[in-house]
């Protein structure tokens, strides 16, 4: 059912598009294609870089602030990128209250100094790993926080130092879960389209909305987006490859309290401030500017609708979360029970979906709703003689397999990352004891993958809290959410007024991901 959108954006592939298709190809594709490339390479490099390097920072040493940051790293979650570039760029933009100031302090003129460009590949860059890097950071930190402490007190009994011991022991051991951090981040990435747009860097995904908005060609926006499925795929291929003959399951499962590396007061400042950077950068600063923008044009009709507009955020965001880590366990453990290729080609195709921009899918979902509803219709009519309408399009369902196409991949990422650490002689003594495979996935594997579940719950709520495309498109009629409300302010140009929306979208998002954070530190026995 999830693929069945993806598979319906596929049979426009092969056909005609008037010309359209020849005309990208010969002018700008190389440039979409290069520059969502880069774009690709440059956030992942970089979210590896602050998110691993954090998360094993806050989980193994210790170092003031230490206890607030395990959480409040995760709060760039709560800002969607393009409200993140709408941010950034107001404020560093030559006519922003940085540049304004340095020309008055210094009395310089635009010839006098030089800026970074925010809006430029480099700048969407830049905006893309602030708001993007929590996904390797709680990726990390949920396969260290899981890591049995015994493996790591060997190394260091080898002769292994703290380098090595990362290097050599811990990080490979937290490989999956790394892996599906970034991966997430490469599909985020090149799926993104309103930072990008905002920043004006042409990638795959803002030539897909062009060609499919100004053109109204939709033959050609799937073909381009066929274009970003193949270099996912091939992604996922290359990772998946380069570690199939490992395995990253413990051969322990005992565990007790942590101790801490102790850092000296010079180590202890400068770990605090690394850290300190990227929730500065991606949360203290953007949600600031929001305030600001709240208290002196605020946006009075979005406080009077905001209970209205919370809760139905809030309701297909639970229920799309639940259904994804539902989904995504029965898909992962009936590989693992299994181990069919049919398993396992079925769950790589379902997970392509996240590659694919939310406007994309949502054609994808209507028109396959439509196909399913005008058979039902002929058939009624055929056999009563009369019609039930439509009665998919435009409801709660079609917004939910939406989402579910879109966002399933976060789910089996990291639901996997979970499972690739449980050792297969768990399942053997599981059979022997005569547990069916059903009492071996609630009373086994559940409790050792709770850690990866809850990852995969957060992920998936802030995901369609933010989601625009898609909720634009699928919603019910007189249904409103958070970023809905946004957009309509957006494009009247009222973007101070827009920023209370925003805020309330900052607000409403930072409560699961400080609880669900809270509940992932206690998923490992003996953390402190």
């Amino acid at each position: 059912m999830v693929a069945l959108p993806i598979a319906e954006i596929l049979l426009y592939v092969g056909q005609p598009s008037d010309g359209t298709w020849e005309h990208l190809r010969e002018t700008v594709l190389f440039r979409y294609v290069s520059n969502t490339v880069i774009l690709a390479l440059g956030v992942a490099l970089a979210t590896l870089l602050i998110g691993v390097g954090c998360a094993w920072l806050v989980t193994m040493c210790d170092f003031p602030c230490k206890g607030v940051l395990r959480w409040a790293l995760l709060l760039p979650l709560a800002i969607p990128p393009y409200l993140m570039a709408y941010a950034l760029t107001d404020l560093l933009q030559y006519s922003g209250p940085v540049q304004t100031y340095l020309r008055e302090y210094f009395q310089w003129t635009k010839q006098d100094y030089w800026f970074p460009e925010i809006r430029s590949l480099p700048g969407a860059i830049t905006i893309l790993t602030l708001s993007l890097y929590p996904y390797v950071y709680l990726a990390a930190r949920t396969a260290f926080v899981t890591q049995s402490l015994c493996v790591i007190e060997a190394s260091r009994t080898l002769g292994a130092g703290a380098w090595a011991t990362f290097f050599r022991v811990a990080l490979p051991l937290a490989r999956p879960a790394i892996a599906a951090g970034c991966t997430l981040v490469m599909m985020e990435t090149v799926a993104e389209f309103g930072a990008v747009d905002y920043c004006a860097v042409d990638t795959l995904s803002t030539g897909i909305y062009r060609t499919w908005m100004s053109r109204g060609s939709l033959e050609a926006a799937a073909q381009l987006s066929t274009c970003l499925l193949m270099g996912v795929v091939v992604l996922v291929a290359i990772e998946t490859g380069a570690r199939r003959q490992a395995h990253y399951f413990h051969t322990t499962q005992r565990y007790r309290d942590m101790e801490p590396w102790k850092l000296g007061r010079l180590g202890g400042a400068g770990v605090s401030v690394i850290c300190c950077l990227p929730l500065l950068l991606g949360f203290v600063v953007p949600a600031s500017i929001f305030i600001g923008m709240t208290l002196e044009h605020g946006d009075r009709r979005a406080w009077e609708l905001m209970f209205e507009l919370a809760s139905n955020s809030l309701t297909v965001a639970l229920i799309s979360a639940c259904l994804v880590c539902l989904l995504a366990l029965m898909c992962v453990y009936a590989v693992r029970v299994t181990g069919s290729k049919i398993t396992r080609v079925s769950n790589y195709v379902t997970g392509l979906g996240y590659a694919i921009p939310g406007g994309v899918i949502a054609i994808g979902v209507v028109a396959c709703l439509l196909r399913w509803e005008t058979w039902v219709i002929d058939l009624c009519q055929y056999l009563w003689g009369w019609s039930p309408g439509l009665f998919l399009s435009g409801s709660m369902v079609a917004l939910l397999l939406g989402y579910q196409t879109r966002f399933l991949a976060i789910g089996l990422n990291l639901v996997q990352s979970g499972f690739a650490r449980i050792p297969p002689s768990m399942d053997n003594v599981g059979s022997t004891l005569g547990a069916t495979p059903l009492q071996r996935l609630l009373r086994i594997h559940f409790p050792l993958v709770r850690g990866s579940l809850l990852a995969a719950l957060l992920f998936v709520f802030v995901e369609v809290i933010k989601e625009l495309p898609a909720t634009l498109i699928l919603r019910p009629f007189n249904f409103e959410t958070l970023a809905v409300r946004v957009y309509q302010l957006a494009s009247d140009e009222r973007l101070p007024e827009a920023s209370t929306s925003a805020l309330i979208i900052i607000l409403v998002g930072l409560a699961p991901v400080v609880i669900l954070s809270r509940l992932i530190d206690r998923s490992r026995p003996g953390l402190s």
